[in-house]
């Protein structure tokens, strides 16, 4: 059932205000000595000082706090290349996830090419703005080339979250369903279909994990990947197999775990029966998933199924992952996002969803209860932990690979603090949100 109509949408993003982000300053400037101070002549001192010492930046701008989501609209959630101009309400969109989830500021940024060099030459010139580039919604495999690049020229974090946000959520998820299901990670074997920005980071994270990589058999629409097959591009190179082992139904036998980031419909009830005893399947098509939840589990009641929907169990989100990685990864002053920190979100999600699950995440899903268990292996998009788990786990991590250039000294005191902090940045943004509902609606 829709929560919404397409007028509703529409109008949610047209009024009160069109869009869905506003720039508010946050210093007064009322009076004569405020001006001087916000501009000229007082505006000097703050220059000078960061000319003196660039680190102080991040005490006297709102750099340290500040990511770019930079797009260029070539693989808009679900809706394919239509563009930054028409991408540009997800990443709006983004920038309200990351400021209602972990206080961090955003400024969308939508590019008009589809060149990667210029791409790359543009975001490298925005260093000195930003404190992280969060790269989004472009297409496989140009962004894999763009975010080595930025991450090579940039002493900033650059996380693509298509790519390496479905792989620590789904990575969580799979740690605890092998745990669950008695597997050890380093046997079971994987197929995955779709070999794109999100199939290439997630069997990468997998191998992370402890997955062999000989124990992935990855999909394109052209079939398995396989050594020898034409047109492969050096990112499909990475996991083809070394001889054409069949299909998918093939493949599909004795498998331990299914990983769809594709399309609707591809997998059937026998694909499902032929799996091994208590497959694990991530299906994750949207709107619709490469095998329904109720074909799935009618075919296999013992199966473990996560989907990327809110109405079924198990969703398998990227909000659960890339405003708690940038805001460790700020706080921290991390130079980049690298693998430990990715490796430690992972493991503090999955840890997470082994804790008693307090009532006010009960009452935002409307269920009785929810505790560890097949159909409850991650933590809810919506659990307010998530933030004091993940994040906290980010940092330590940055600062224990040496990427820190803020170390946090006392890191209790630090997750005490996190939710004070967006619990504060809600009680100032609510008011405003609703007295600019007032005026649209008096208006």
């Amino acid at each position: 059932m829709a929560l919404f109509t397409h007028e509703e949408a529409l109008n949610y993003h047209r009024a009160p205000r069109p869009g869905k982000l506003e720039v508010i300053p946050v210093k007064p400037c009322e009076t004569q000595k405020d001006l001087s101070m916000a501009y000229s002549p007082g505006v000097a001192d703050a220059c000078m000082a960061i000319h003196a010492d660039p680190s102080t930046a991040a005490v006297y701008t709102g750099r340290a706090n500040l990511v770019a989501v930079v797009s260029n609209g070539t693989a808009v959630l679900g809706l394919g290349n239509i563009g930054a101009l028409a991408g540009k309400p997800v990443m709006e969109g983004k920038g309200v996830l990351f400021k209602t989830f972990a206080d961090v500021d955003v400024y969308d940024i939508c590019l008009k090419t589809t060149a990667p060099d210029e791409l790359i030459r543009v975001v490298e010139n925005l260093e000195p703005t930003f404190g992280g580039i969060n790269l989004e919604d472009i297409k496989a495999p140009e962004c894999f080339y763009i975010e080595d690049e930025l991450k090579k020229r940039m002493n900033i974090p650059v996380f693509h979250d298509d790519q390496h946000g479905t792989a620590i959520i789904s990575g969580a998820a799979l740690l605890n369903a092998c745990e669950l299901t008695g597997r050890d990670i380093a046997s079971v074997r994987v197929v995955i279909v779709g070999a794109g920005a999100a199939g290439i980071a997630c069997a990468r994270f997998y191998t992370l994990l402890g997955v062999k990589r000989e124990n992935i058999f990855m999909f394109d629409s052209r079939g398995l990947i396989y050594k020898g097959r034409a047109g492969l591009n050096p990112y499909k190179e990475e996991f083809a197999q070394n001889e054409n082992t069949g299909d998918l139904a093939a493949c599909l036998r004795g498998a331990d775990v299914f990983l769809g980031l594709s399309q609707k419909n591809l997998v059937s009830k026998d694909m499902v029966r032929s799996m091994a005893p208590r497959p694990i399947i991530f299906a994750m098509a949207n709107p619709d998933p490469e095998i329904t939840y109720e074909d799935a589990k009618e075919a296999a009641p013992e199966a473990i199924m996560g989907t990327g929907r809110s109405d079924y169990p198990n969703q398998i989100n990227n909000v659960s992952g890339f405003p708690y990685i940038f805001r460790g990864a700020l706080d921290a002053g991390a130079r980049e996002i690298n693998e430990a920190m990715k490796l430690a979100a992972a493991r503090a999600l999955a840890d997470l969803a082994k804790e008693p699950v307090p009532a006010e995440v009960l009452h935002a899903y409307g269920v009785p209860s929810l505790s560890f268990g097949c159909d409850y292996i991650i933590p809810k998009p919506l659990d307010p932990r998530i933030l004091t788990a993940v994040t906290p786990a980010v940092a330590r991590a940055a600062m224990e690979s040496g990427v820190a250039t803020r170390p946090i000294a006392d890191m209790e005191a630090y997750a005490r603090g996190l939710r004070s902090r967006v619990e504060a940045a809600h009680a100032r943004i609510r008011p405003y949100v609703a007295a600019l509902a007032d005026q649209g609606q008096s208006s």
